[in-house]
């Protein structure tokens, strides 16, 4: 690919370096030069402009899509991450809906792996509430299923509605589940990066008569820099297999009610934890 960079405008070039770092979650100012064939400080002006667009953080010699405790990864990267785990939970969460419900899904690309299962049509009739473009994109004009798309600001980094006119939108319903997930999990508290986002979050928990928050392993023991809700606030935890003693032990030590499920990359049956 070198020498092609300098050829590609600056946007062209910037998407496909956005691109290239969405894929393999980070790379060095060096390399990236390298593979496309311009100089350090052209590349760095493309990661600072990334950087403007919040497509990626910059860190010291590089960039990187992967998320910290302010910066929240774009949903093109959350979206090719962790996959079998996110499928395993959404597969529990499944068991938690009965035909003629109305059940409520973030912007996560947790619950997404629950919009993909009902667009296969395997409950209905179902009232699905989300916010998430995705998900409002799989859901659309599928059988059996009522949908209702909540508005607000389009934020095109989270593929999703937000702000105020969103959280007054949440805030006229009534939900019987809302499957929500966050950025992390630790000493009893949910929390997330952006401000936002949690204002949205938390107007959803209120809404819901059952809050089912989806987690990872990887979020377990994580914090971010705003707390959503303390875990008592979810009626249950799901978290899959790679969760470490460790993580589940803060979990028993907080009383949080939480199941285990199995994602087939190791052995071992699904177990829960309820205090």
């Amino acid at each position: 690919m070198s020498g092609t960079g300098a050829r590609r405008g600056p946007a062209a070039r910037q998407a496909a370096v956005a691109e290239l770092v969405l894929a393999e979650g980070s790379a060095t100012a060096a390399e990236l030069a390298e593979r496309f064939g311009v100089s350090l400080m052209t590349i760095h002006r493309d990661l600072d402009e990334l950087e403007r667009q919040g497509v990626v953080r910059k860190s010291r010699g590089g960039v990187t899509a992967q998320p910290s405790g302010v910066f929240e990864s774009n949903v093109q990267y959350r979206l090719k991450t962790m996959r079998p785990q996110k499928a395993a939970l959404a597969e529990r969460a499944m068991r938690r809906m009965e035909p003629g419900m109305a059940i409520l899904l973030d912007d996560s690309t947790s619950t997404l792996e629950i919009a993909r299962r009902l667009s296969l049509g395997e409950i209905t009739p179902l009232t699905v509430v989300t916010n998430f473009l995705e998900a409002i994109n799989l859901l659309a004009g599928r059988r059996g299923i009522h949908l209702m798309a909540l508005g607000g600001d389009y934020d095109r980094l989270h593929s999703s509605f937000l702000g105020v006119s969103c959280v007054e939108a949440v805030g006229q319903l009534r939900v019987d589940v809302g499957f929500v997930s966050t950025s992390g999990v630790h000493g009893g508290y949910a929390y997330h990066q952006e401000q936002h986002i949690v204002s949205v979050k938390r107007a959803m928990l209120d809404v819901a008569a059952r809050n089912v928050l989806l987690a990872d392993h990887t979020k377990l023991g994580r914090v971010a820099l705003h707390r959503v809700a303390p875990l008592s606030r979810f009626d249950l935890l799901l978290v899959d297999d790679g969760a470490s003693a460790e993580a589940l032990r803060d979990l028993d030590e907080h009383k949080v009610r939480y199941e285990v499920c199995a994602t087939g990359l190791r052995e071992g049956d699904d177990h829960a934890g309820v205090a």
